[in-house]
């Protein structure tokens, strides 16, 4: 029986890594994504329109390195989502709700002293790619 590979997402629509990390890693039938900021990956840039924006900016990023992976945002199981202002929940949680409208996954939310670039918010993700996709 084979061993369960690992082998590294790769995306060239979503933000690129500023450091020594892959945007995602593929594990049999699981995809661990890094947590996504709200860089437009046209740009370099923080999308610009405070919480909500990054939010949106940052759950399309999480999309395309989930889709980049096998997945979907249909098929998340666990997201995290950091955040540099807990005053700013309900207005992230808004936009949270239109990527996850129907059985969302399970979710953490945390505050963090800061993050990079200076975001608001960042979201990382669990997924799982389906059955027949395994190679």
């Amino acid at each position: 029986m084979d061993q369960p590979k690992r082998k590294l997402v790769e995306s060239s629509k979503a933000a690129q890594p500023i450091g020594p990390y892959s945007l995602g890693v593929r594990f049999d039938r699981l995809v661990f994504t890094s947590g996504q900021v709200g860089i437009d990956p046209a740009t370099g840039e923080l999308a610009e329109g405070g919480v909500e924006a990054e939010t949106r900016q940052a759950l399309n990023n999480l999309k395309d390195v989930l889709e980049a992976g096998g997945s979907s945002l249909a098929q998340v199981l666990k997201t995290t989502v950091f955040m540099a202002d807990m005053a700013e929940f309900p207005r992230m949680n808004a936009v949270y709700g239109e990527f996850f409208p129907a059985e969302p996954p399970a979710r953490s939310t945390v505050e963090v002293a800061a993050l990079p670039k200076g975001a608001k918010v960042e979201i990382e993700a669990v997924a799982v790619r389906p059955a027949g996709q395994l190679d």
